[in-house]
């Protein structure tokens, strides 16, 4: 360990580089936003840190007991890497990376755009989904019991044996699937029944009844606007194409996962009666931050949830920088480390082409990470090939399941196999990302049925009973692709 300086030395040394302009400061951005790990043993010296940006006019926010965020504009903004690289307590100084969705919707031709964005504008059609700030989280409604009229345009349910396996399990409601994305219609009739409910909260009380830090999250939290609705804030197609952003992917995913079954609505997820826990940390735009991302991950570690669904990620630790993404490495080590699944999808390849997360040096990340407790996951379509876009690997793939053409529930109360069908322009729902769900859903839908399994025996028995294909032949660990039915019955 480190030599560390007395206490009141490191307010003084940062404070001096707050206001310092240096040759490297002026030519750095008007801003910076930089994460900063602390030596074991650092508090004091942490501590200092917050009150010097605070009195400096900066910002500092303590995201774990060793990292914290650190935010400056301005001449402020010569705190350099540098500068803060020369405290003996601060092990790590990193960017706060941006991480975005895998999939963006945006025409590149400017040409093509333009007409087809002429075409949107005489229908106007608008997909786009408000919050609903006015309106509280529904309470848990009374619904019909009989078939999912929808549940027959989910070719990946019958073709991965999920009806099969609901004659083992159909999920238990004590079991929590985090869904780490954009949020969750938490309106919609086919996921309210099965949304997570905090049991030691009281709702719309304006107290943290649980002293957890967050305040009346009933069903999760949103780590984007800070509050306790994370609803899935979409934008309408002509957005969507011009400048990319969210479609409602959140909600897509958790509907694979855990649409309820059998209450006479729509589609029924792999998990039918396990529980959704909300968490949104990328906005509207499509895009979120690892300072986010660490506060989404350890809110569902430290909340119960066993699993968690993360399709969302970069190529590469950030295209524009290079290094390491160390702060949500160590996240990702404290879910390992409580036990906790994550599931990654693979990534969409670069511009729509797949590639190798073994060899390339820019692979999909967070799951080409080697944690033990990561499941990557690859997209396959319905003849067992593997999706032009999805990215592989024989080492840090593990697994695929189905991800083209996915139907699944979406925003204001709809359910669709098309993120855009307008002005004769269509797009599928297609990604690592419509994977990643299917195995969170089957993870979940295994532990219920085994629950005194450790996360490394169901990532086992999920690699273990997985149907080997040719697609995925020297390109995945398993060399195949989910079978839900085969894994239900898996010793």
């Amino acid at each position: 360990m480190r030599n560390h300086r007395p206490k009141g030395i490191i307010s003084s040394l940062i404070l001096t580089a707050m206001i310092a302009v240096s040759s490297l400061a002026s030519a750095a951005s008007n801003h910076q936003d930089l994460l900063v790990k602390f030596a074991p043993g650092s508090q004091i010296q942490m501590e200092n840190l917050v009150q010097s940006f605070a009195t400096g006019g900066g910002k500092a926010e303590v995201l774990t007991d060793s990292w914290v965020r650190v935010q400056a504009s301005g001449k402020r903004a010569a705190v350099t890497l540098e500068a803060l690289n020369n405290e003996p307590s601060i092990e790590i100084v990193q960017p706060n990376y941006k991480i975005k969705l895998l999939e963006d919707y945006k025409i590149q031709d400017p040409l093509r755009r333009a007409a087809t964005i002429r075409g949107l504008t005489k229908q106007r059609i608008l997909a786009a989904a408000p919050r609903p700030d006015n309106l509280p989280i529904p309470p848990v409604p009374q619904q019909g019991t009989g078939p999912d009229p929808k549940i027959g345009e989910q070719w990946g349910m019958k073709d991965i044996g999920v009806p099969d396996a609901w004659k083992v399990s159909t999920g238990n409601p004590e079991m929590i699937v985090a869904v780490i994305d954009t949020g969750v219609d938490y309106t919609h009739e086919d996921l309210l029944p099965n949304l997570w409910r905090n049991p030691k909260e009281i709702p719309d009380n304006g107290i943290d009844d649980d002293h957890n830090g967050f305040i009346d999250d009933v069903i999760g939290w949103d780590f984007v606007s800070n509050d306790n609705k994370p609803y899935d804030l979409s934008v309408d197609p002509i957005e969507l194409l011009n400048g990319g952003g969210n479609p409602g992917h959140g909600t897509h995913c958790a509907g694979t996962i855990a649409a309820k079954a059998g209450n006479g609505l729509g589609i029924a997820g792999i998990a039918p009666n396990v529980k959704i826990m909300s968490i949104r940390f990328i906005s509207e735009k499509g895009e979120g931050v690892t300072s986010d991302a660490i506060k989404a991950i350890r809110y569902a570690v430290d909340n119960g949830a066993k699993v968690t669904s993360n399709s969302w990620g970069s190529e590469g630790e950030d295209p524009a920088e290079a290094k390491d993404n160390q702060a949500l490495r160590d996240t990702i080590k404290y879910a390992e480390d409580h036990g906790v699944l994550f599931i990654a999808a693979a990534g969409n390849g670069h511009q729509g082409v797949g590639y190798d997360n073994d060899s390339d040096p820019k692979p999909g990340y967070p799951a080409s990470y080697a944690h033990s407790n990561i499941i990557s996951v690859a997209a396959l379509d319905i003849d067992n090939k593997l999706g032009a876009f999805s990215n592989w690997g024989q080492k840090t793939v593990h697994i695929g399941a189905p991800g083209v053409n996915v139907f699944s529930t979406t925003v204001l109360n709809n359910y669709s196999n098309k993120v855009l069908d307008v002005g004769g322009f269509e797009v599928t729902w297609d990604g690592t990302s419509m994977a990643a769900p299917h195995v969170a859903g089957a993870a979940a839908l295994y532990w219920s049925a085994n629950p005194n399994k450790t996360f490394l025996q169901v990532k086992e028995a999920i690699l273990g009973s997985a149907k080997k294909i040719p697609a995925l032949s020297s390109k995945a660990v398993s060399e195949g692709k989910l079978d839900v039915k085969a894994l239900l019955n898996f010793h």
